[in-house]
């Protein structure tokens, strides 16, 4: 027997690097520093339906795009804003019914990253 799982398509982009100026401080936010984001994200249409055409996919190569344009064009002043925002844009932007983001930032000498992760789903009215 096979049980269908296509509600549980996912694509994954991993380790997506931006420059950004984010933090508490108007000094930290002085210059652009190194992010990554990655994106988990279940589009509309289940796999099996996108009939090899990527016409009916949401391109990861545009989900990157925008995400760095987002992201650059932003000055915020806590990671979970701008992992909050960005989420949202991304579901405005592209077909997707839920998407994951975690955002890691670089900036405490002592640890290898810190990072916020937000899950938002699209409404469905």
């Amino acid at each position: 027997m096979i049980h269908d799982t296509r509600g549980n398509d996912q694509v994954h982009i991993e380790r997506l690097e931006i420059l950004a100026r984010v933090g508490v401080s108007d000094e930290e936010r002085a210059s652009a520093q190194r992010l990554t984001v990655n994106i988990t994200y279940w589009p509309t249409r289940p796999v099996a339906a996108m009939e090899d055409e990527i016409a009916r996919a949401v391109d990861y190569a545009a989900v990157c795009t925008e995400t760095k344009r987002f992201v650059q064009a932003r000055s915020d002043r806590l990671i979970e804003t701008l992992a909050d925002a960005l989420a949202m844009q991304l579901l405005a932007v592209f077909e997707m019914r839920r998407i994951t983001i975690e955002l890691r930032k670089f900036v405490l000498p002592e640890v290898e990253f810190v990072s916020v992760t937000v899950t938002r789903e699209r409404s469905s009215a």
